[in-house]
């Protein structure tokens, strides 16, 4: 690193004040007042290191080899230390521990000579040294923090030194370098102790309570607020990537605030990249949503008395919900990488929504859209893992649904790329067939028939069908919603109610759904990708009007 540091700042000391033109010299971008010949002798300067933890951490080894197990998820490799001689002494050390679980000075010293590395330590006169550094093994954790701790700001010298010559040498465009350097600098500052080993006993506990909650229907993952979409996927995972697919006007950004409503009331912190919408329509629709309020009479201002309460109520419902909105328009995958991260690290979100994906692009030329979307999805699924929470984006179908007998869509139809079924961990195809018949009476007349006949199951007005297509680690199957179309939202269509703690219509409820049909595919009656032809719960061996 310091050979290119020399060649990075060799430029400002050559030509002085000159190549800091047409900046005054010695200030730095944001005026502030910065001698730049200082800071690049910096790097020359030796950086922050403690010798003497290193050598009491080595003594505590030796005195008593057991406590390397303690150690070694603190300090793991020689590596961290900054004398290399010290460094070479501790992979010694775990190589002997790790061969015959115990260690002292003869084969310590043995080791190294068959190393050749003894006289490169400092030969035996240093390791006894060691030995004598400390009175007891008590604070060798404590020694290997501060080891550690001097390690970290060692990385983060290395990684503003590689920051600082991709700077100068890359030939790359500006945001990639900057993508680069705040990915070395997450990566610093996510370094955690690894776990130490847990005993049968505890990982039993912790098994009996699982399984105790799994037996109450609890659920693993963030909830979506649905009650049949989260038995059927136990919530969102962490690290997952969510794939919410429709065709237009289909609901895909109600649901996704519907999702963000529900999860922030309940003590999740969610943040929402919306691409598509302003933050103030984002907004509105929120509002709306939570205040059972037409939206459009929001927006022609014809608030009555009564929807004006409802909307304050709804104000202080989500005052303090932490929901953190970004609607910076025409993101790049990079962009949206670097926005996430400041957003987990600032914010500490739990759950990520993007509206929605096809809107993205990677900010370089490719050879096709379609590689573009697959370039695309994987940096999505590569993020989701990179900060360990799920992250739900909302995409595009095709027109395949509109051309197809029934209009249920399926995975091949997901716009663009057929990556995006293969990264996604779940996949999931919004339908509502009464979208298809708008303007048909004779279409309506029918399911007001099957309302009043007994068969309310088969009136599929405002109601919305959830295709579980794919779910990595789960079953597939279909989960029913009801669809309020003048609040724009969703809600629980076996129970009749909106989601858990979310406040319901005046209206008259739905007709009763006795649950949602689940199959561990690929089973018989499945098109592919796409679900069941036909609800299984629901199939009495007349024709659904599909």
């Amino acid at each position: 690193m310091s050979g290119n540091i020399a060649n990075v700042s060799s430029p400002a000391r050559e030509n002085g004040p000159a190549a800091a033109q047409p900046r005054r010299p010695g200030s730095s971008p944001n005026g502030n007042s910065r001698d730049w010949r200082h800071l690049a002798s910096l790097f020359e300067s030796l950086p922050p290191h403690a010798i003497e933890a290193e050598m009491s951490l080595l003594g505590s080894i030796l005195i008593d080899p057991q406590v390397l197990g303690d150690v070694i998820f603190i300090v793991k490799k020689g590596d961290d230390f900054f004398k290399p001689a010290n460094g070479a002494i501790f992979d010694a050390m775990v190589a002997l521990y790790d061969k015959h679980s115990s260690l002292d000075i003869v084969q310590l010293n043995q080791l190294l000579v068959d190393r050749n590395a003894l006289d490169a330590v400092g030969g035996l006169d240093y390791l006894v040294q060691l030995a004598s550094a400390v009175p007891s093994a008590s604070n060798a954790q404590h020694y290997a923090r501060l080891v550690r701790e001097k390690a970290n700001i060692r990385q983060l010298i290395a990684a503003a030194g590689d920051i600082l010559y991709d700077a100068y040498h890359s030939p790359e465009e500006s945001q990639a370098i900057l993508d680069r350097a705040e990915s070395l600098i997450f990566h610093i500052a996510q370094q955690t102790e690894s776990r130490a080993i847990e005993s049968l006993h505890d990982l039993l506990q912790e098994e009996v309570k699982r399984i105790q909650d799994h037996e109450r229907g609890l659920i693993t993952g963030v909830p979506s607020g649905f009650v049949e979409l989260d038995n059927l996927t136990t919530g969102f995972q962490n690290a997952e990537m969510i794939i919410f697919a429709a065709r237009p006007s289909m609901g895909k950004t109600a649901l996704a605030l519907n999702f963000a409503e529900y999860m922030a009331l309940h003590g999740n912190r969610v943040g929402i990249f919306s691409l598509e919408m302003s933050k103030q329509q984002l907004v509105q629709r929120l509002l709306c949503a939570r205040a059972n309020i037409e939206s459009q009479k929001l927006r022609r201002r014809m608030l009555n008395k009564e929807d004006h309460m409802r909307l304050m109520d709804a104000c202080g419902d989500l005052e303090n919900a932490p929901i953190f909105i970004d609607d910076t328009p025409g993101l790049t995958l990079l962009q949206l990488r670097t926005k996430a991260r400041r957003m987990v690290s600032k914010h500490k979100v739990q759950a990520l929504l993007v509206d929605y994906l096809q809107l993205l692009s990677t900010g370089t030329r490719t050879e096709s859209r379609q590689v573009e979307v697959g370039e695309i999805s994987r940096g999505i699924k590569a993020m989701g893992r990179e900060l360990n929470i799920p992250v739900i984006c909302l995409s595009q179908l095709n027109r395949g649904p509109e051309d197809r007998m029934g209009n249920r869509p399926r995975m091949s139809d997901l716009r663009e790329s057929g990556s995006l079924e293969q990264d996604a961990d779940v996949v999931a195809l919004i339908h509502r067939e009464e979208y298809y018949h708008q303007g048909e009476d004779k279409w309506h007349e029918e399911m007001e028939e099957f309302a009043l006949g007994g068969q309310p199951e088969k009136d599929l007005r405002g109601v919305a069908e959830l295709i579980i297509a794919k779910q990595r680690n789960g079953p597939t199957g279909t989960v029913k919603l009801s669809w309020i179309s003048q609040s724009t939202r969703f809600r629980d269509y076996h129970a009749g109610l909106p989601p858990r703690g979310l406040q319901g219509p005046k209206s008259t409820p739905h007709p009763v759904y006795q649950g949602a049909s689940v199959r561990t595919g690929p089973v018989e009656n499945f098109r592919e990708g796409g679900g069941p032809d036909r609800d299984a719960a629901t199939d009495h061996g007349d024709d659904v009007p599909f």
